[in-house]
């Protein structure tokens, strides 16, 4: 498949999920994932031959990070210390565990 055709194929689609995930009053973030997980190589494989998908998802995960740190607060993660580093701490101890 081509760069220019992929790219803006996913760009719509992206565009579109957002639509559907506001009208829904859900994070527009959930729509990038659905979109890049039904467009990738485990769905539909509609970009499985793009040599430049592994880039596109290096800086999806990368932008991802980021709109997580915009909306990351420390006042928020301490009144939450509690459950976020005790199901941390969880997750740790069973993945060693296993």
């Amino acid at each position: 498949m081509e760069t220019l055709p992929t790219i803006l194929m996913l760009l719509a689609a992206s565009v579109v999920s957002v639509i559907v995930f506001r009208s829904l009053d859900l994070p527009p973030v959930l729509g990038y994932l659905l979109v890049g997980t039904l467009i990738g190589p485990h769905a539909f494989d509609l970009v499985g031959g793009f040599a430049g998908a592994q880039h596109l998802a290096e800086f999806g995960v990368v932008f991802l990070m980021f709109s997580i740190g915009l909306e990351f607060s420390l006042p928020k993660l301490h009144a939450m210390k509690r459950i976020v580093f005790g199901l941390g701490l969880l997750q740790v101890l069973l993945v060693l565990a296993v």
